[in-house]
């Protein structure tokens, strides 16, 4: 982090940021709440891709190569929004357990 400039409270951003890329893999993996997960993922991923492939302040030499992680990064969010909108939808826990929920009697 120091290397690129986060100085601030380095402990308490680390461990906030492996609280929202744990449990937010988890929530989008098992489908349940995943537009809540991916917000998560998305809340690292987004400073992340802007801080750390800032393909505008690199010199030429890597420009290209971190230009092209940045894109894929972009490219990640992307799906990570579609996944916000739309949910897991058949592949979720919670659709699942309603399906195999038993009739009462």
């Amino acid at each position: 982090m120091t290397e690129y400039g986060i100085t601030w409270q380095q402990d308490i951003l680390l461990s906030g940021v492996i609280f929202l890329l744990v449990a937010g893999s988890i929530l989008v993996l098992i489908g349940y709440y995943a537009s809540i997960g991916a917000l998560m993922i998305l809340l690292y991923w987004l400073p992340f891709t802007l801080i750390v492939h800032s393909f505008w302040n690199d010199p030429l030499e890597v420009r290209r190569v971190s230009s092209l992680n940045f894109m894929h990064n972009i490219g990640t969010m992307a799906a990570l929004l579609l996944l916000m909108s739309h949910g897991a939808r058949d592949f979720s826990v919670k659709r699942i357990l309603h399906v195999l929920r038993l009739p009462e009697e």
